[in-house]
């Protein structure tokens, strides 16, 4: 069961997204969750369905390991089985707070895994494109089991008067609004696992 259902995890994120733009919620999801949810990341990696990410958009799209190091697999509520299921439902549920309390017109979800192999990092960047407004909140749920600090491979946050360094912890979801914040993912010292999306407006 999502721990999401939980409204004070849901008035949290919320009131922290209202207040600072950014929320950081340890244990999101269920620990059963976040381990259904890893083992189908590396069923479908030993399967062949991850690629090497690119950066930029359309002709402009290309791939460079020294901007972004990650492979990704892109998932889709319509392909949702009995491990990723409960992750759906749990997005649908902060998406109908988030709307309920800040209006901010979430429509649908667009996500995928993020394997970063041993020292891979994504460099400073925001996820809004310029040509198209429709990424309104960016949500990282990870996935990784027993993670510490010297491990390292720390999401980077640029607020406007300070930066956040926040570890890919198992069951942990951060949020952030995708137009305002610059951020990168650091180097790890053993293969990091995410789930990534973006809350999205009407088209």
């Amino acid at each position: 069961m999502a721990r999401s259902s939980d409204a004070s995890s849901l008035d949290r994120i919320c009131a922290a997204v209202a207040e600072e733009g950014c929320a950081v919620e340890r244990d999101f999801v269920a620990g059963a969750v976040v381990t259904a949810l890893a083992a189908d990341a590396r069923r479908r990696d030993a399967a062949g369905e991850f690629r090497a990410a690119g950066v930029g958009r359309g002709a402009e799209r290309r791939q460079n390991a020294a901007i972004r190091g990650d492979r990704i697999a892109w998932i889709d509520e319509a392909d949702a089985n009995a491990s990723t299921r409960p992750w759906w439902i749990a997005l649908e549920r902060l998406r109908a707070a988030l709307n309920q309390s800040l209006y901010l017109g979430l429509f649908s979800f667009e996500g995928h895994y993020a394997i970063y192999r041993c020292g891979a990092h994504y460099e400073r960047h925001r996820d809004a494109f310029q040509s198209d407004a429709r990424r309104v909140l960016s949500c990282v749920l990870y996935l990784n089991a027993s993670w510490s600090e010297a491990d390292g491979g720390a999401l980077r946050i640029y607020g406007d008067k300070d930066t956040r360094d926040i570890l890919p912890v198992g069951g942990t979801l951060v949020c952030f609004l995708s137009e305002r914040f610059e951020h990168e993912v650091l180097p790890a010292s053993r293969e990091r696992l995410a789930l990534t999306g973006w809350f999205q407006a009407r088209p």
